[in-house]
Formats: structure tokens, sequence, C-alpha cells
């Protein structure tokens, strides 16, 4: 079985984020970037299918080389090849051009996407991804199984859980619960090492439309002044609730 792992290069969530050219453009000085959580989560489970299936597992990226180190954190993890198609990632449709030419080419029976970035919070690539592939696509994914040609996954629904059967070729958009935070793995010497020698190839964009542009990025309001109220003055602290806060 041939898995493909989607990686998106997304910002620590501890990052102070800041727009440039207008709020425009996002500022990555003094960033950190790592591997998208959700990606995370599916590596880790590509790596279980590895261990005990046999699978191969490559991972792939669109973007310059600066995610480069986040590649080969996730060769380092355990992945067989990194994949980085060099074009900057500028909307869903464009991406999921870029790894619907690396699918088809590469001949993958599962793909495993991130639900979503935590970046963008698009949530459109694995959905087309799959359109793009004429494969079969299953969403929220928080429980993955192969057995031959067929995957029984389990997604995440409103008030509950579905478990879906469904045949290879699959694309699926994992997300936490797809493997226990506690499984997730930290690259250690041996696995850093190895990395330095595992296959990183770069190749060059396929011809698309750009369908989405960012127009202008705007941050939460900063949160206003505490108000303190004495215990005693329980009528200020329910009129302050009511007219203020909106809160009854």
């Amino acid at each position: 079985m041939k898995i493909l792992v989607c990686i998106s290069h997304v910002p620590d969530t501890t990052s102070k984020i800041n727009f440039t050219e207008g709020d425009t453009k996002f500022d990555t000085n003094g960033v950190q970037f790592v591997i998208n959580p959700n990606d995370e989560f599916g590596l880790t489970r590509a790596m279980w299918f590895k261990e005990k299936q046999g699978a191969s597992v490559d991972v792939v990226n669109v973007g310059g080389a600066e995610t480069e180190p986040t590649l080969r954190k996730a060769l380092a993890i355990g992945a067989d090849a990194a994949i980085r198609v060099n074009a900057e990632a500028t909307d869903s449709f464009y991406v999921a051009r870029q790894l619907a030419n690396v699918v088809t080419n590469g001949g993958y029976d599962l793909v495993i996407a991130g639900r979503e970035s935590i970046d963008y919070n698009g949530g459109m690539v694995p959905g087309m991804l799959a359109a793009l592939t004429e494969a079969n696509f299953v969403n929220t994914c928080i429980g993955l199984e192969i057995d031959g040609d067929t995957a029984t996954a389990i997604r995440e629904i409103d008030g509950g859980k579905e478990t879906i059967s469904s045949k290879l070729p699959l694309v699926i958009g994992g997300q936490k619960g797809l493997v226990e935070e506690s499984d997730l793995r930290i690259p250690n010497m041996r696995g850093i090492m190895m990395a330095r020698k595992k296959p990183l190839t770069v190749i060059d964009a396929i011809e698309s439309s750009i369908e989405t542009k960012a127009v202008k990025f705007e941050k939460p309001a900063p949160k206003g002044e505490v108000t303190l109220v004495s215990p005693d003055n329980v009528g200020e602290l329910v009129e302050l609730l009511h007219n203020e806060a909106k809160a009854i």
C-alpha cells in the first residue's frame, strides 16, 4: 500500500501573528513554523500502517524552500521520502491541483490530509483533492483501518460518530482523534540523522488557475479592561451583565 501524507507548514500556535502591506500579507518575521497539527495526527497513523502492514509513506508539501525543514521533520518521524511542489500555496484550489498531480503520478492508494490547516482554516483542500483524483473521500476522520483494498473509517458528526466502509483509493481529512495525542512522535537523533539521507524531491508546479484571493486580514479586537465589582454589590453586577456585557 502506498500512502501519501499532505503536510502543511504552519505557524506555531504560540507565535505572535502580524500582517504587512495594509493587512494583506502575513508577516513571517520571527515566526516559528511546525507541521500542521491535523497533518501530524495523519502522519502518525501512516507510521502505524508502515510498521504493522508494510506500507510505504511519502509526504508532500506545496511551498518554497523555507518549508523543507518541516518536511525533514516528517522524514525524521519516519516517512520514507518527501516531495515539495515548488510554488507558493496561494489558494485551496491551486494547492489541490498541485497535490492531485502528485497523487496521479505517484499511484497512491491512500492520501491522508488534515481536515484543515491552522493558519487559514479553509478546510477545502482534501475534498477538492478527492474530486480531482476521482477518489473516495471521508472528512473529519477520527479512525481508520485498512484491510486489503477496503478501508473502514470513523468520522465525527454532529452529536456522534459515523462508521463508513470504502474501497481504495481514498482521501481522508484527518483530525485530532485519528491517533491519541500521546502517540504523536518526537524525532530522535537516529531519525534526524536518517532523514538527512532520505530523498526530498523538488518538482515544478503545473499550470493552474487561482480561484480566490485574500483581500484583507483582521486580528481580533483586544479585550477590554476587567471591571471589578464588590461581592457586596450584587445589584451593580447584575446591571453590568445585563446592560454592558449583554450576558443576561
